[in-house]
Parts: structure tokens; C-alpha cells; sequence
């Protein structure tokens, strides 16, 4: 009997050590603490606004808080440099976006971050127009009338800032009239918003999400719409090329981290992020204010990065666009 429970101890023990080991071993648990969201534009854009809109149902997820932190600077680029140089352990990411990971890299040219090899790319959050809007005092309805007043005196358009895609839509529109468009840029689409509403501009270039809930309002003139066809939560908005202009273009807004970010919190992030966006609550908050749902996986969502990267990086340098 004796030997017997000293062969089951032994037994006991030497399955007991492996298992030990492998606790000793394992890796924390993530999140451990709250995680720093960054976004790399002043509140009140749409960078701002899908932040928001993504965190507060991914940290009851997570069970940890996410703070939303506000870094803007050079065309997104500020805030990004934090995250790419932040330790990869899943507590700091950013709403990696076409400005900071397409547009700015090649229109700045010394930042100190790639695009690609410095970021982990997690998931696609949206695609979304962008929109010319004007102060209904400047009596511009349409982009004939911007086109006449703009021969006539020339005219200011606000954007977010240097190096957004709202950025390079005004320098193509100029490209398209045959003479330069004043690009008044901006810390963000908050403030060059209130700016345009308070009359210091006339015009301004921005992401549909930020910019729908004045359009509703009355409080701006939406001029055109950079989608391809007619947005269905804005039937009445022409797209440019209705009105002769061919020009078609998307922002678009996703979650990244620095690189090396393990693999298992990655797919974490992917899979609860993906669940947010098929939720019915997400959609129709996106079509609300004008956005569609991005669904990637981490590797489509890098390969789109890089193939964004391949399509601006060149029409940066074909527009002649630079820092303002």
C-alpha cells in the first residue's frame, strides 16, 4: 500500500513539474492595463470620430479601458511616430489612416517611421468619400460656381491638415481649374470645420463622417461628393463627376500597433474588432454619418496599406503637393 502511494507521488510530481514550468513560463495576461488609442488629428474629424465609436464597445470587450488620445501634428505623422516607437505589448495602438500611412511618408518625406516595416496592421475599420463643403453665405451650390468664383478671385480651402487626402483632393481640383487653390491646412477637421462655419473660410475639403452632421444641419453646402456614384445616405449631394470632374476618391481609417505585436494579440484585436463592425448598432452608426464598415483580415489589411502607399506616394509627387 505504501509503495503503491509513493509510486502515485512520484507519478504525481514529475507530471506536475512540466506543468509548472509552462505557468512560470506563460505569457501575462493581455490587456493587463488600460490601452492607449492614439489618434494623429485634433478631436471633432473623422479620425476622432471612428476612434471613438470603436473603443467604447471594444474595451467592454477587453475589459480594460481604452483612452483616446489626441496627437496631432505634420499630416498625422506625430502621433504615429509614438506608436511606431511604443513598446509592442498591445497597450498602445493607433488609428492608423490614409494621411499618416499613404499620403505623408512620400508629401514630408524625413519622417521617422515606415509605413509598412514599423507597424503592426490589424484590422480595417472603415472607407468613406470625401466632400467639398462651403459656407452657405458664399452663395457656392455647385462646383460651377466654385469654378467661377475661383477665376474670378481666387479662393481658400480649408483641409485637416498637410498630407490628408482632403489635402490632395484640393490640389487636383486646382490641377482641373488651371490654377492653384489657396490650401488653408488645419490641426485637425474640428477646427478647420468651425473656421468654415464661422465664415474666416470659405470653403473646405473633408471625410464625409465629420462633416455630415453639418451638412444635415444646414450649417455648411455640401458642393460635391468624391464617391463614385451618389451616397445613399446623401442623395441629393452631386459627385464630381456629374458635374465634369473625374475625380473618385476614399479615405479610409484602421487599428494598428507597433511592430512585432504578438501574434495572439493581434488576432485578438482583429476578431473582436470584427464582431464590432458586423453588429447591427455599428452599421447603422456608420451609415449615419456616411462610412462603410471595412472588414480585413491582418494580412488583407497590410497588403491594402501597402498597395495605398504604391497609389499615393506617386501622385504626391506628380500633384507637386507639399507641407503648408
Amino acid at each position: 500500500m505504501v509503495q503503491t502511494w509513493r509510486r502515485r507521488a512520484i507519478l504525481g510530481g514529475s507530471l506536475a513539474l512540466p506543468v509548472l514550468a509552462r505557468a512560470q513560463g506563460a505569457a501575462p495576461a493581455w490587456p493587463s492595463q488600460p490601452i492607449r488609442l492614439v489618434v494623429p488629428f485634433a478631436p471633432g474629424g473623422t479620425t476622432d470620430l471612428v476612434a471613438r465609436l470603436v473603443a467604447t464597445p471594444l474595451q467592454e470587450k477587453l475589459g480594460q479601458p481604452i483612452i483616446v488620445e489626441n496627437r496631432p501634428g505634420a499630416g498625422a505623422t506625430v502621433g504615429s511616430l509614438l506608436v511606431a516607437q511604443a513598446p509592442p505589448d498591445g497597450h498602445t495602438l493607433v488609428l492608423s489612416n490614409i494621411a499618416s500611412h499613404a499620403i505623408s511618408p512620400t508629401l514630408y518625406g524625413n519622417i521617422r517611421y515606415d509605413p509598412l516595416r514599423d507597424f503592426s496592421h490589424i484590422a480595417l475599420l472603415t472607407l468613406n468619400p470625401s466632400v467639398f463643403v462651403a459656407n452657405p453665405r458664399t452663395g457656392i451650390a455647385n462646383l460651377a460656381d466654385l469654378a467661377r468664383l475661383h477665376r474670378q478671385r481666387g479662393l481658400d480651402m480649408a483641409s485637416s491638415g498637410s498630407g490628408s487626402s482632403n489635402h490632395l483632393l484640393i490640389v487636383k481640383m486646382g490641377g482641373l481649374l488651371g490654377r492653384e487653390i489657396n490650401h488653408i491646412p488645419f490641426r485637425g477637421a474640428g477646427p478647420a470645420m468651425t473656421a468654415v462655419i464661422g465664415g474666416q473660410v470659405p470653403l473646405m475639403s473633408d471625410s464625409l463622417p465629420s462633416a455630415a452632421a453639418h451638412i444635415r444641419q444646414g450649417s455648411v453646402t455640401a458642393v460635391a461628393m468624391s464617391s463614385a456614384e451618389r451616397h445613399p445616405s446623401f442623395p441629393n449631394v452631386p459627385t464630381f463627376r456629374e458635374q465634369g470632374y473625374d475625380v473618385v476618391a476614399s479615405s479610409w481609417f484602421g487599428l494598428s500597433g507597433p511592430a512585432n505585436l504578438p501574434r495572439p494579440i493581434v488576432d485578438r484585436l482583429a476578431r473582436e474588432v470584427g464582431t464590432i463592425l458586423d453588429s447591427d448598432s455599428t452599421r447603422m452608426r456608420f451609415a449615419e454619418i456616411g462610412g462603410s464598415p471595412g472588414r480585413f483580415s491582418p494580412e488583407e489589411y497590410a497588403a491594402f496599406v501597402a498597395s495605398e502607399v504604391a497609389l499615393w506616394g506617386p501622385l504626391v509627387r506628380e500633384t507637386g503637393a507639399r507641407p503648408d
